[in-house]
């Protein structure tokens, strides 16, 4: 194909994809008001006065109805996740060997469930760690959040740890390349650790222990996951082998797998008869050739 033709397909790939997602925006918009609901839990699990409901705070007399087409828009990407994934796909795989479009489909098949654990682990410590900025104030005064900040912030915690619990398949898309090594990977292991303790207290809203301890412990875990992995496929395919593993420093190659055989002379080539008619080499060549 020319470079047109590959504009002109990825400009119907994405065309696909966008009636894909718009799809997707539809139903969205149908379900908000039950992803609102379950979003709102962790805020509503809270302990309160006797007699109080969970309720928020809107600002704006158009933020509801954003905060609508946001989350109609989180579901919409969701929803039409298989189609403008496929398109996609489509559009890279015929430029992948035929083993790179295996190991794709089972990066792929890992990515997502990967991705979910994440937005799991985040609503979990999103309520721990609402718990605790609520209650660690000075002010002992019945508190109530902004809506639309309120869900930035529960949406944004899902998407950074689901994103987070991708980083031990990148790990893996490098050895699988052979651009890292399990045995190398695993000679980090203390600077890794130390790192994702160090993102966990970044990234966690809460300042306690529990949330991140868990985060951190869990992205410890996948690592060395990542890492047990590696090694067995370093040792499947002879990888990180010494050259000269069975002999000492002071030990010579044995020769005798070698032909000992005495060598003849080759016999005699006459000369050959020049070209007749042929020109000379400076004339039959140019400076590029």
């Amino acid at each position: 194909m020319t470079l047109i033709e590959h504009i002109k397909e990825l400009r119907d790939r994405l065309f696909k994809a966008s009636l894909g997602v718009i799809l997707g925006l539809i139903v969205g918009f149908i379900v908000a008001q039950d992803v609102f609901d379950l979003l709102k839990v962790p805020y509503c699990n809270l302990p309160r006065d006797p007699g109080t409901d969970c309720e928020f705070i809107q600002l704006g007399p158009a933020d509801a109805f954003i905060l609508k087409l946001k989350l109609a828009l989180w579901v919409g990407l969701i929803v039409g996740a298989p189609v403008w994934l496929y398109q996609l796909w489509a559009f890279v795989a015929p430029g992948l060997h035929r083993h790179e479009r295996k190991w794709a489909y089972i990066f792929a098949a890992i990515a997502g469930p990967l991705f979910a654990a994440g937005a799991i682990l985040a609503y979990v410590v999103v309520e721990k760690g609402l718990a605790f900025l609520l209650e660690a104030g000075v002010t002992g005064v019945e508190q109530s959040l902004e809506v639309t900040q309120y869900i930035s912030f529960v949406t944004g915690m899902i998407l950074l740890f689901g994103i987070s619990f991708e980083f031990p398949l990148l790990l893996l898309m490098l050895n699988f390349t052979g651009v890292l090594t399990g045995r190398r990977m695993l000679g980090w292991w203390r600077i890794a650790v130390f790192l994702a303790f160090v993102f966990a207290a970044v990234t966690t809203p809460d300042p306690g222990p529990f949330g991140m301890t868990l985060f951190a412990g869990v992205l410890s875990l996948l690592y060395f996951i990542a890492v047990g992995v590696s090694m067995l496929n370093d040792r499947r395919k002879g990888r990180g082998k010494p050259v000269y593993e069975g002999l000492s420093d002071d030990e010579t190659s044995s020769l005798d797998d070698y032909d000992t055989d005495s060598i003849t002379p080759g016999e005699r080539i006459e000369a050959v008869a020049p070209v007749a008619g042929a020109e000379p080499i400076e004339r039959r060549y140019d400076d590029m050739t």
